[in-house]
């Protein structure tokens, strides 16, 4: 189910549904998203999806420290990185797309 996730003085769309052992949980900004690892990378690519994944999360307080895995080319060209913090991810995302 969506919800309204609160972090760093901003809201988001948050989805978190129990599977298996570990939950899915995906953060949605304005222009992309960050997912768990159960989302696939692939088909975020395949369809030209700006995502950004983390792994080994488990509550929002987990995702919301978590550092970027892997990414989508599309979330490369907005500046997002491997190693690279949630937070700042999420600012990424959120900017106004410049024309």
């Amino acid at each position: 189910m969506a919800e309204s996730v609160k972090f760093d003085g901003k809201t988001y769309v948050g989805i978190k549904q129990n599977l298996g052992n570990l939950p899915l949980i995906i953060v949605c900004a304005k222009r992309g998203y960050i997912a768990c690892s159960y989302v696939d990378k692939a088909t975020a690519e395949k369809v030209g999806d700006v995502a950004a994944f983390v792994s080994g999360v488990k509550e929002y307080s987990d995702f919301f420290n978590a550092k970027i895995k892997t990414t989508t080319t599309w979330a490369e060209d907005l500046g997002i990185r491997e190693g690279m913090s949630v937070r700042k991810a999420l600012e990424l995302m959120d900017q106004e797309e410049q024309d």
